[in-house]
């Protein structure tokens, strides 16, 4: 990996000859151009592709503050892409949120939470084998989805959260979000609105319980949200007709990005978009956003070799499975599904003190039919995420910064 990171400075260097970048509203397209084996068929197609790219420069002032620049890139928030399992990580801000304010004596986010099954599309949950305990809780729930983004995990958040609450949540704090439905599970909206009762238990007492929450009414974008030419249902009927959203989450990627924004450096964005978080709650989040898999005991990823370092870290790595050196450390949310490939991320180098933020989104749905399971990840995606990640990692091992950065907050002592 010493070998890869020099092969980015000398690529690099190979382009500086062509003169330095002017740090413009251009500068994410001009850094493409200087590439163009790697992205003339991004830039060609950048419409079709839905190509959205948000670079942000991390500078610190004299007392190591940080002053945050962005450059973006084919950015609109008003058109729509199915943002997967980015929108994990607010559900599990949502969730911490809420343990706070319950404000109840021995109710913490290790509580043992059990969830029941009242209606129809429920699942009741009794034990969880991969936790240290035996037992589910919101921290376990919430390490899955940081660590692996598990589907399960999230959709059991959900259930704590309500449909309704989450997204006034969201919305009270200027988020610009919708949060609609379980992953992975074909439920209709009504069974979505419909969310499981839940008991945090202690020593067989209960410290709270909470009943089956009901939205009434389904919350939906302000038009209706269609996509390609045709999809695939009851697994092999090809329907030709474009596929609907509508339904579905929305999570676009200035909001992504600002979230995690104020995960990281919740002094940087206004008091009414920060979460109430414990100090212990941010750094549990930030922690386990970016351990390794091999770094967790419990769940036991460490060994199952399918959770490779880069399993859930897109930008730079791509689908890589070497072992991502020590001096570099991604705090991140990815998603994939429906063709899009996602990755919300921060990065660090601590020995070359480089951070930045980069978010992008990329549909590799090259066909236009949806639930056919032939989506371009491989030769599309992934190549794009790992080659626009070293791109930007390159120019920011060149750029001069006034004041090298203090990066020890994002130092953490992980699991194993």
């Amino acid at each position: 990996m010493k070998k890869v990171l020099l092969l980015l400075i000398l690529s690099w260097t190979a382009t500086s000859c062509m003169g330095p970048l002017v740090e413009n509203q251009f500068l994410v397209e001009n850094m493409m151009k200087r590439h163009p084996d790697k992205f003339k068929h991004i830039l060609d197609q950048k419409d079709q592709l839905e190509v959205q790219i948000i670079y942000t420069q991390i500078n610190r002032d004299s007392l190591n503050r940080p002053v945050f620049r962005s450059f973006y890139f084919n950015v609109d928030s008003t058109k729509y892409f199915y943002p997967a399992s980015t929108v994990k990580l607010p559900m599990v801000l949502l969730a911490l949120e809420k343990i706070n304010q319950l404000n109840i004596k021995g109710l913490d986010k290790f509580t043992p939470m059990f969830h029941d099954s009242v209606y129809s599309g429920h699942i009741s949950v009794k034990k969880d084998t991969t936790s240290e305990s035996g037992l589910p809780s919101v921290a376990h729930y919430a390490k899955k989805i940081l660590l692996v983004s598990d589907n399960d995990a999230s959709n059991r958040l959900y259930e704590f959260m309500g449909q309704k609450a989450a997204n006034e949540v969201l919305k009270g704090k200027g988020y610009n979000i919708r949060l609609l439905h379980r992953l992975e599970r074909p439920l209709k909206p009504d069974q979505n609105r419909h969310t499981e009762p839940v008991r945090f238990l202690r020593n067989d007492s209960v410290l709270y319980q909470q009943p089956m929450l009901v939205h009434s009414d389904s919350i939906r974008p302000p038009r209706r949200v269609f996509k390609g030419i045709g999809y695939i249902k009851q697994d092999t009927v090809l329907v030709n007709e474009p596929f609907e959203f509508t339904y579905k989450n929305s999570y676009p990627l200035q909001e992504q990005q600002e979230i995690l924004k104020a995960v990281l450096f919740p002094e940087a964005v206004a008091a009414n978009k920060r979460f109430n978080l414990t100090e212990a709650d941010r750094r549990y989040v930030m922690q386990y956003m970016s351990q390794w898999p091999r770094e967790t005991k419990f769940p036991p990823y460490y060994k199952d070799t399918a959770y490779y370092d880069a399993y859930c870290k897109f930008l730079v790595f791509g689908e890589k499975r070497f072992a991502i050196p020590g001096n570099i450390r991604i705090f991140n949310k990815v998603g994939d599904a429906y063709g899009y490939l996602i990755d919300n991320a921060y990065f660090v180098d601590f020995d070359n003190g480089v951070e930045f933020m980069l978010s992008a989104v990329i549909n590799t749905n090259t066909d236009q039919i949806y639930n056919d399971s032939k989506y371009e990840y491989s030769t599309l995606g992934f190549p794009f995420m790992r080659d626009l990640g070293q791109t930007v990692y390159a120019y920011e091992l060149k750029r001069k910064k006034k004041f090298k950065p203090d990066l020890s907050a994002f130092r953490f002592t992980y699991d194993q």
